[in-house]
């Protein structure tokens, strides 16, 4: 059976038209993707750096906690960044002799790595900050009016080359950049009121709130990240409907050992044993999978195997997860 197996996969691809064609288009859009992605977070790496650099000068310059705690905060993006673009590169490998699935899942690891770094920095904030909220110091809100405004420009850049990402890692990435924009913002807002009211609290207030706004986020996109490398099921995966959808097919009759998990996020792997009620020869168990197949894409499924039985034939692996 694994014979026939191999056989009907060599043979859907050379006798199958529409295969042939969508596997065409969906490597163009593969090629295409893994020239954005990498070059996305190397663009946002850059901007990142340079502006931490300028916040850190005009932090001490404007006597500003919330600035100088998002430049502590930039230092560790810039690290997070860095690794997310050198994952992200390493994740467009092909499969090996170590990795047969290839590198997709390092683009996770990047992910991993940049969510521990965001919540190690939002923890020193709210660390530096909170005790300020009892001792507020006088800030330079003029110079923290003119670095809001840069901030907001240069970290809104990277957001929009980032925002058609598709990637876990990417999405991280950009949480970071829309992080630094909706602080920026924040300290925008803030800096006009304290021009005008003495509230210097305001400053350390808003140090704790883009701190506690950081760690939600982090803490929703780990537990997506932990699902992928548990091997749970896709969230848009339905699996009682593809087995039902597999089902109605002519021929046949039942399907078991039926698995579908991620590798990284965007690429989902299903195998499936379809029990069929009839003995059918090479040709049409070839159209039968193409036809499944073409079904499971629709259902997000990119990288499916299917393994055909007779209805006598004993499976051990029938209810080896039960």
């Amino acid at each position: 059976m694994e014979d026939l197996h191999a056989n009907n996969i060599n043979t859907t691809r050379s006798n199958s038209p529409s295969g042939h064609g969508e596997h065409k288009h969906h490597h163009s859009h593969d090629h295409h993707h893994d020239h954005s992605d990498v070059k996305n977070i190397k663009t946002a790496f850059f901007l990142n750096l340079f502006f931490t650099l300028v916040e850190i000068v005009g932090g001490f310059f404007t006597n500003s906690i919330a600035i100088l705690s998002d430049a502590i905060h930039d230092l560790g993006d810039c690290l997070s960044l860095g690794l997310a673009w050198y994952f992200q590169k390493v994740a467009k490998r092909g499969s090996d002799t170590s990795y047969s699935y290839g590198y997709k899942r390092f683009s996770l690891l990047g992910a991993i790595i940049n969510s521990i770094v965001l919540v190690t920095g939002s923890v020193l904030i709210l660390t530096v900050a909170i005790p300020r909220i009892f001792h507020p110091e006088a800030t330079k809100t003029e110079g923290m009016f003119l670095l809001a405004i840069v901030g907001v420009l240069v970290n809104g850049a990277a957001v929009f080359r980032l925002k058609k990402g598709n990637s876990i890692n990417e999405r991280v990435v950009s949480l970071h950049l829309l992080e630094d924009v909706l602080g920026w913002l924040a300290i925008l807002i803030g800096s006009i009121v304290m021009h005008f009211f003495d509230v210097p609290v305001l400053d350390p207030i808003m140090s704790v709130a883009i701190a506690c706004f950081v760690l939600y986020n982090v803490f929703k996109n780990m537990r997506q990240s932990l699902r992928i490398i548990l091997q749970g099921i896709p969230a848009e995966v339905d699996m009682t409907h593809i087995s039902n959808r597999i089902q109605q097919f002519e021929g046949v009759e039942s399907v078991h050992d039926l698995h579908a998990w991620s590798v990284d996020g965007t690429y989902n792997v299903l195998t499936v044993h379809v029990v069929l009620n009839n003995t059918l020869d090479m040709e049409k168990l070839a159209e039968l999978k193409a036809t499944i197949r073409d079904s499971l894409r629709e259902e997000g499924i990119q990288h499916a195997t299917i393994e055909f039985e007779t209805a006598n034939e004993r499976c051990i692996f029938e209810k080896c997860c039960e």
